[in-house]
């Protein structure tokens, strides 16, 4: 653990702005008496980004490639591309990209001005190191294998058989060629994020191969890749503080420093945005977002994430489709999402994909909103009414939002078919593995960081992603994997990638396994003095080098 104790700036009158405060001095007296270095002070404490992190985080290394740490990846790491809000790919550390014929191997080429904050270079092994270390399975990066999982030798490092990644190679300093071990023309979107970001692979990989402990803190020396640096670290007080990084290759950081903050209670922090102690949030999840704090605070664009409710058809009374259908059609969702979001920011939707080529607005059909077929369907199932049904257990439902839309549904169902037996349960971790069984509906998010409809619906329906195997209850459709799978051979500009990937969501609604909720706009969880702070796809701050507090 690391701490640093702020030292009071000295001020060349002798009069610390606090006094000049306390006599009551006005602003221009105030500047006259304190010169002007300590102009230079109070405008630089004026540029202050101060967050309230929704948990004490006690691992804040910038491999773990998730969870709430993730979110403030962009501000201290640089990444090979990035997607702005619009999402548009624009270079970063790779200057350039270019695919084969076969779209197998990709080149991609530096930026020669691309340097650490201690000036040095970042070259092409610090990429291969970083890559190799994150692929490590002691490392435990949650979405590595979204970036390398198609990468010639990734999954013998993943399974802990090697150390080195055979599809990725060095030639020259200034060049990583990537060689996938099957063809994927979209690959180079693939790496534009900051799952893996690019780190001083001398100081993050050990001898070993594996990640060293502790290494990016200031105690061990490290050095960084991105706009800001971590200068102090408190993992018991929760709280840790970035400055400019002097020598980042993309332009002078506008901000003097960012602290954040962990303040767990949503009611806290919603407070406290109030008051102007703080000016932004990681992640603020309340039903009254907009009501609390203003529609510029929850704004932003929607991007390719929805929050659904999926249920487990291997467990009772799932495993009766007449029952998923009955369920389904007894909820009014217009109504679910003016329980959850009645303000916004985030949008009502009918499917899966959204945000990206592909959403399907005319030719999908949305479930209809009809309690008497419900009522109908259930009465014909082989549980015959409500009455024999088993309880139906919800978890996921971690914030008052969540909440708000679950109590919504088993209100409806009580309504609409006479079903009482209902519980809620917060946390998902807690039923992993062969727990997970006991339970017929999870809460969650699917989407994806490229835009991408293939990629969107591979990591949600498809029978090999992880949604499938445990939110789904091991879902397969043969019909959904075969179209999904044709689809990923075609170019990012073929119109038959976007049309095959829209049959197979039609194909996956004719199995009714989900009640579908929002879209997610990516909110800029910022008052609105604060600007530049606008969030992409990959729940990243686009540019954070920009932000600026009014």
């Amino acid at each position: 653990m690391t701490k640093r104790n702020s030292e009071a700036t000295p001020m060349t009158a002798g009069l610390s702005r606090r006094a000049a405060l306390k006599l009551g001095l006005g602003t221009a007296i105030g500047f006259t008496l304190l010169g002007l270095d300590a102009r230079i002070v109070l405008a630089q404490e004026g540029q202050v980004l101060k967050v309230a992190n929704p948990a004490f985080n006690q691992d804040w290394s910038p491999l773990r490639g998730g969870g709430v740490p993730y979110r403030w990846n962009s501000a201290w790491w640089a990444a090979p591309m990035y997607f702005d809000s619009e999402g548009k790919i624009h270079p970063y550390v790779f200057a350039s990209w270019e695919g084969s014929n076969d779209n197998k191997t990709w080149t991609f080429k530096l930026d020669p001005k691309a340097v650490f904050s201690d000036g040095s270079k970042i070259t092409s092994a610090d990429v291969a190191g970083s890559w190799n270390v994150a692929a490590m399975p002691t490392t435990k990066n949650q979405r590595v294998d979204q970036v390398l999982g198609k990468v010639a030798g990734f999954k013998e490092v993943s399974s802990g058989g090697a150390t080195e990644i055979s599809g990725v190679a060095t030639p020259d300093e200034g060049t990583v060629v990537v060689t996938l071990g099957e063809s994927d023309p979209i690959y180079f979107m693939r790496v534009a994020n900051h799952i893996v970001p690019i780190t001083k692979a001398a100081q993050s990989r050990g001898e070993d191969g594996n990640e060293i402990a502790d290494w990016f803190t200031p105690d061990s020396g490290a050095v960084f890749s991105g706009p800001f640096k971590l200068t102090s670290i408190d993992i018991d007080a929760g709280k840790l503080v970035f400055e400019p990084n002097e020598n980042f290759f993309l332009g002078k950081p506008k901000l003097a420093r960012i602290e954040i903050t962990s303040v767990e209670d949503n009611v806290t922090a919603t407070s406290l945005l109030k008051s102007g102690e703080f000016n932004a949030h990681t992640e603020l999840v309340t039903s009254t977002i907009v009501q609390d704090l203003g529609a510029e605070f929850a704004s932003g664009p929607i991007i390719p994430t929805s929050q659904h409710f999926w249920f487990n058809a291997q467990r009772a009374p799932m495993d009766d489709p007449k029952v998923r259908q009955a369920l389904i059609m007894a909820v009014d969702r217009d109504g679910l999402m003016k329980a959850s979001f009645p303000d916004g920011p985030h949008e009502k939707t009918d499917q899966v994909i959204n945000s990206v080529p592909g959403a399907d607005d005319s030719g999908f059909e949305p479930y209809p909103y009809d309690p008497e077929a419900a009522k109908k369907l259930l009465a014909e199932s082989t549980y015959g009414g409500p009455e024999r049904l088993p309880k139906v257990l919800f978890v996921g439902i971690s914030s008052p939002a969540n909440e708000a839309a679950a109590q919504f549904i088993a209100e409806q169902w009580r309504q609409n078919l006479g079903i009482t037996a209902v519980d809620m349960k917060p946390q998902q971790d807690a039923y992993a593995g062969p727990d997970q069984n006991a339970v017929q509906i999870f809460r969650d998010d699917v989407g994806t960081r490229v835009p991408d409809a293939v990629s969107y619906l591979a990591g949600s329906i498809a029978s090999s992603s992880s949604n499938a195997q445990n939110k789904l209850g091991g879902y397969k459709n043969d019909k959904v994997d075969q179209l999904l799978a044709e689809a990923a051979t075609k170019a990012a500009d073929d119109p038959q990638r976007v049309a095959l990937a829209q049959e197979a969501q039609r194909a996956f609604r004719e199995d009714w396994t989900f009640i579908p909720w929002y879209a997610q706009a990516m909110s800029r969880w910022a008052n609105a003095n604060v600007k530049g702070i606008e969030k992409n796809l990959d729940w990243q701050v686009v540019a954070p080098w920009n932000i600026t507090v009014e």
